[in-house]
């Protein structure tokens, strides 16, 4: 079963690809995404990364929270279920 996280506190370089690059040595990515901006294009700072496995997904909250990323340290948790 998959399993979605949020990263929070994204350097505002990092792009869709760049995201998916650095989270894919924890396993299978099936999707990175960066939320961006509406009026500005610009991102927002935040963004999600969905992991084909559970246990992919709690080994990059591990291994990345709290950790740099371009002089930024990440905020990576499990993200929550939208109701």
């Amino acid at each position: 079963m998959s399993a979605k996280i949020f990263v929070g506190n994204l350097p505002f370089s990092i792009d869709n690809g760049k995201l998916e690059t650095e989270f894919a040595r924890f396993g299978t990515v099936v999707g990175a995404k960066v939320i961006m901006d509406r009026n500005s294009g610009r991102s927002r700072g935040y963004g999600f990364v969905e992991f084909a496995e559970e246990s992919s997904a709690q080994s990059a909250v591990d291994g990345m929270n709290g950790q740099p990323m371009d002089g930024r340290n990440l905020t990576v948790s499990l993200a929550k279920n939208q109701a």
